[in-house]
């Protein structure tokens, strides 16, 4: 069973899915590879209330690591892909060639590139935290302005 929420967040509304009471999505208005808002279920706000907590707190900065239990639908790479965000430390970055060589595919950064972009979670699954080899900000599903936020945000050079 799949359920939606919408909260407010300083990078704009943010739409949290659940399937079954476990968190399979975070879009953002406006995301690229965001799915149709007849695919999330019933609006109710129930499944909702640890994620919620800790947005909210990484809002606030006092949370740096999120422990919600997730539900990340994809194929075996893209979920190698996701699971290696996960790791990337908070206020850090990495490239796609560093991430596709810590997965043991070296020469994979576009692959790589193209999991991260479909990231069903964002900001829980911190797919803002990579950057193109030159450190220059390259894609994100939620936009450039968003990702630039984000890591501004993390780095401690913006307060919200």
């Amino acid at each position: 069973m799949r359920q939606h929420t919408v909260i407010d967040s300083p990078y704009g509304p943010l739409t949290l899915v659940a399937d079954d009471g476990v968190l399979s999505g975070l879009y953002m208005t406006d995301q690229r590879h965001r799915p149709a808002e007849e695919t999330f279920g019933p609006r109710d706000a129930t499944p909702f209330a640890q994620a919620e907590e800790q947005l909210e707190a990484y809002f606030a900065g006092t949370l740096r690591e999120f422990t919600l239990p997730l539900r990340l639908a994809g194929t075996p790479f893209q979920r190698s892909v996701w699971d290696a965000l996960r790791t990337i430390p908070y206020g850090e970055t990495r490239t796609y060639g560093q991430l596709a060589d810590a997965l043991g595919k070296s020469g994979a950064s576009r692959a790589v590139g193209l999991a991260n972009g479909r990231n069903p979670i964002g900001i829980i699954v911190p797919c803002h935290r990579v950057v193109g080899a030159s450190g220059a900000l390259t894609g994100y599903g939620g936009g450039l302005p968003r990702k630039q936020r984000l890591l501004a945000f993390e780095s401690g050079a913006a307060l919200f």
